[in-house]
């Protein structure tokens, strides 16, 4: 005689079956994306839980859940914001391309939001973090404009800063950091000026010292710059040319190596003599 199972029993066996798939569809929206914890909480505390992430370094999550809150508050401080947050996560997630570009976006979406100066400080940042394989760059006499470009972008950016906001809170790091940029953009100049002195290039030595005295006359290398134009014309035969450099250098450096010692200077390559890099 075979077994009987009560009918009451095997509702039973069939719903313990069925909870675990039900809990399982309620976990997908309609379209079968799975809910994330960003699509039910309101606004503020959406913004509260991506700040956190934000601030324990959960970047990824982070830009997930600020993401989520522009979709779904188009409008409003919370989404404005969040913007500026988004870019920030971006960039400090080492996506430099995203958050340069979300950052923009929100410069030119809301030229007169309240934190608009920091997102032209964030912007400045962003370009300055990429230069930071500039110094090795330059250290093993490359000729790379790639990082040069960063340099000159992000010297523009703090540049904006400072003439729309001179007073803001970020202006004097900024001013500090296009200080450093700009001695690094001419340490650029007078690597390749030096390594064509070295390579008996002369002309193409002093127009590079000439680009450097007219471009970047108060940095610390406009001494070396004089000094390579002055070896150049020597060297060119052009002696009149040279004592003129040469009363520039003894008038306003005089204390230059290149004035004890005229044929052995350089030593050794431009190595960003001067340059402390800046930190964030």
């Amino acid at each position: 005689m075979r077994n009987f199972i009560p009918r009451s029993t095997l509702k039973i066996a069939l719903l313990a079956l069925l909870l675990p798939a039900l809990a399982a569809c309620s976990l997908f929206h309609r379209g079968g994306h799975r809910e994330n914890e960003g699509d039910t909480l309101p606004v503020d505390k959406l913004y509260n839980l991506a700040t956190e992430r934000l601030k324990d370094g959960n970047y990824d999550n982070a830009e997930k859940l600020y993401q989520r809150l522009i979709e779904r508050f188009p409008y409003g401080p919370y989404n404005e914001q969040a913007q500026i947050d988004l870019a920030y996560a971006y960039y400090k997630d080492d996506k430099p391309d995203e958050a340069y570009s979300a950052i923009n976006r929100f410069i030119k979406t809301y030229p007169a939001q309240k934190h608009i100066d920091y997102a032209y400080y964030l912007r400045g940042l962003i370009n300055f973090d990429r230069t930071g394989t500039m110094l090795e760059r330059l250290t093993q006499s490359s000729t790379s404009k790639r990082d040069q470009g960063y340099a000159l972008q992000s010297f523009d950016d703090f540049s904006q800063l400072l003439q729309r906001f001179p007073t803001s809170l970020y202006a004097p790091d900024a001013r500090q950091r296009m200080i450093w940029l700009r001695n690094g953009l001419a340490q650029y100049e007078l690597n390749v000026a030096e390594y064509y002195l070295r390579t008996k290039a002369y002309v193409a030595a002093a127009d590079r010292a000439e680009y450097i005295i007219e471009h970047y006359q108060r940095t610390p290398q406009a001494a070396d710059a004089l000094a390579v134009l002055t070896k150049s014309y020597t060297l060119l035969g052009r002696p009149e040319l040279a004592q003129q450099s040469l009363a520039v250098l003894k008038l306003n450096y005089p204390n230059h190596p290149y004035l004890r010692d005229p044929k052995r200077w350089p030593k050794t390559p431009a190595l960003w003599r001067g340059l402390v890099p800046l930190t964030n």
